[in-house]
C-alpha cells in the first residue's frame, strides 16, 4: 500500500462521498445533486498543481457531468457497476500506477475499488465496513466538505498544501 505522499491520483465517488448521499427528482424526472463549494475550489486547485483528480459513479447523471465540466475534471467515468474495473480503467488514461492511486468511497459498492488501490479513504458516515477498509476516514461526511480534507491531507502529505495556502496570502 501507498502512503499519501506518493499519491498522483486521487478518485471520488459521486453520491454520498462528492454529495450527501441524497437524490433529489424533480416531478418530470430531472435530478439535482448538491455539492459543496469547498470541495470544488480544492479540486480545482489540486489539478492546477498537477494532481490528478478522478470520479467514478454506479450512476449516470447530468448534473455530475455539468459539475466536473466546471471544475475541470476530466477523468469521469459514470454508469460503472464494476468499481474496480472502472478504477483501472481511470488509472490507465491518466497514466497511473494502481498502487499511486487514492479512491474516497462510502459504500459496499466502493469496496472492490478500495481494495485494488494504494490508498483507500472513507468518509466520516461510510458504513462500517469501508470505513474498516480505509487508510484514512475522515472527519467530515460527504457532500460536507470531505473531499477538500481528502485534498488537504495527500497534498499536506507532499508538503504542497502551503501551496493552495500561498495563493490566498495565507
Amino acid at each position: 500500500m501507498s502512503d499519501p505522499a506518493q499519491i498522483k491520483l486521487i478518485v471520488f465517488d459521486v453520491d454520498g462521498v462528492l454529495t450527501d448521499g441524497a437524490i433529489i427528482l424533480d416531478a418530470r424526472g430531472i435530478e439535482s445533486k448538491r455539492f459543496h463549494v469547498r470541495d470544488g475550489l480544492t479540486i480545482k486547485a489540486a489539478i492546477s498543481l498537477g494532481l490528478k483528480i478522478g470520479v467514478l459513479s454506479s450512476r449516470s447523471s447530468s448534473a455530475v457531468t455539468l459539475r466536473m465540466n466546471e471544475l475541470g475534471v476530466d477523468l469521469l467515468l459514470q454508469g460503472i457497476v464494476d468499481k474496480a474495473s472502472g478504477l483501472e480503467t481511470l488509472c490507465r488514461r491518466a497514466g497511473v500506477l494502481m498502487e499511486d492511486a487514492a479512491y474516497v468511497g462510502d459504500d459496499l459498492v466502493d469496496l472492490p475499488a478500495m481494495l485494488r488501490c494504494g490508498y483507500p479513504i472513507a468518509v466520516a458516515d461510510a458504513v462500517a465496513e469501508v470505513r474498516s477498509e480505509a487508510r484514512c476516514v475522515t472527519n467530515a461526511s460527504g457532500g460536507r466538505g470531505a473531499a477538500r480534507e481528502v485534498i488537504e491531507h495527500v497534498l499536506n502529505a507532499q508538503g504542497r498544501w502551503c501551496e493552495v495556502l500561498d495563493r490566498y496570502g495565507v
